[in-house]
């Protein structure tokens, strides 16, 4: 077992080493120029669009509103990633960590733009009528059959990283949240998950899109508010989180308290990889969900897709990582879950540590919905619709075995085919980036 551990993070190293944070960050960044801004230029529109995409109009075909898709999206963004993963980044790679974070995402919104553009240009109807797309779509139907082999790539990635990333991963971190902070058993957690997760999933994807829609904004906006408590309690030490910030980003930072210390390159590859984890820009998951949402128009379904990566990252993220910093806690050796539950309960003593809990496990639960989508697409992409029903019933199953199980290696084994989901996806972009710049330029020459 340690041989096949010691085999998995070598080839975790490789995935996630400069090679990938490079072909991540330069796709977004050729997109973004071959785009010419216009995925930051369009941001309030992509609000607007988002706003009125609410309902479905008579032209429009799809199974869920836009709204809802975005929501089923965010759903699947913002989890553990927003609250762990941040905390992990600054941990091992210091607060330069939150600078690479950005990057990521500011090349990451022409990335999931690209993304969803090419999902709904190249999506299908499968046999059941419902419209299907995504990466494996765009490969097959743009690319054509000797790029197929690229899709089936990306499915069987997508398709087993879920059980990992999207599933066990999820309900072990609300399971053990809820144990620390309310001494709730893990096994009760899994059961109730599970119980709750299949109740929304066996309803298919109206169903996980109403919940999405509902949980989603209250969520959101709910700990939005929370970590805004935390920095107007703070708010004297903003201004010196952002200075270690943007001096972290370029220069090693020294062993403080309880922080080892970390290189230039640690605050790279965590600050790279930890966005990635939890905006998914470059995974390519955005455009399963956004195929399904009523449009007319791939680029509007793509302008209202890249706020994904707006809300999850450039907000969630970075009201996250300046309540670590601001608070002082980052350097006192917590790490993942328990620094973010530090950083509030050291603004809100007493009350912090539950408001964060709570915020985890909805964010972990909705995260859960979101991500069984994406994998029955995978499935059914690869073996067709006669796997849906027995994968519901195994990702529903799966839910209290994440719960109690010991999960370190399932984690590292999620996390490999994570990034290797990328790499098909990303190949993908860079081939049929002509077809996105066409189709941008030929919608705002009509709108």
């Amino acid at each position: 077992m340690e041989s096949l551990n010691n085999l998995v993070n070598a080839i975790n190293g490789i995935v996630w080493g400069p090679p990938m944070l490079v072909l991540i960050l330069g796709t977004g960044l050729i997109l973004m120029l071959m785009l010419k801004f216009m995925p930051l230029a369009k941001i309030p529109a992509g609000f607007r669009l988002m706003w009125q995409g609410r309902t479905k109009g008579d032209d429009e075909s799809g199974e869920i509103s836009p709204f809802q898709a975005l929501m089923t999206c965010l759903a699947a963004t913002v989890g553990t990633g927003n609250i762990a993963g941040v905390a992990t980044a600054i941990f091992l790679g210091g607060p330069g960590a939150l600078f690479w974070m950005w990057c990521t995402a500011l090349v990451g919104m022409a990335t999931k733009y690209a993304e969803v553009t090419l999902a709904v240009h190249y999506r299908e109807k499968d046999d059941r009528g419902e419209h299907v797309g995504g990466p494996m779509y765009a490969i097959k139907n743009g690319l054509g059959k000797k790029w197929l082999w690229l899709g089936t790539a990306f499915a069987i990635f997508g398709g087993l990283a879920g059980f990992g990333i999207g599933n066990m991963v999820q309900v072990n971190s609300m399971a053990h949240a809820l144990q620390t902070t309310f001494n709730v058993p893990l096994w009760i957690t899994g059961l109730v998950s599970m119980i709750f997760v299949g109740l929304v999933i066996l309803g298919g994807i109206q169903r996980i899109g109403k919940v999405a829609a509902t949980l989603v904004p209250f969520m959101c906006v709910a700990y939005i508010v929370a970590a805004i408590v935390v920095l107007v309690v703070h708010a004297d030490a903003i201004p010196a989180a952002f200075s270690l910030i943007f001096t972290h980003a370029f220069t090693p930072v020294a062993a403080t308290g309880g922080f080892a210390g970390a290189a230039v390159m640690a605050a790279i590859r965590f600050g790279v990889a930890r966005g990635i984890f939890s905006n998914e820009a470059g995974l390519g998951t955005a455009g399963i969900a956004q195929a399904a949402g009523t449009t007319n128009s791939p680029v509007r379904s793509g302008l209202i897709g890249m706020l994904g990566t707006f809300i999850d990252t450039l907000i969630i993220c970075s009201l996250t990582g300046l309540a670590i910093i601001c608070s002082g806690v980052w350097t006192g050796g917590a790490s993942g879950a328990a620094l973010s539950a530090a950083a509030f309960e050291a603004a809100m003593p007493g009350v912090g540590g539950s408001i964060l809990t709570v915020a985890l496990v909805i964010f972990a639960f909705t995260t859960i919905l979101g991500w069984s989508y994406y994998g029955e697409k995978c499935w059914e992409f690869l073996v067709g619709t006669k796997a849906i029903w027995p994968f519901r019933i195994v990702w529903v199953l799966a839910v209290p075995f994440g719960a109690i199980a010991q999960l370190d290696f399932a984690w590292l084994v999620a996390d490999t085919l994570n990034g290797l989901m990328a790499i098909p996806n990303l190949l993908s972009l860079l081939l049929l980036s002509p077809v996105v710049v066409k189709l941008t330029r030929d919608y705002f020459a009509k709108n």
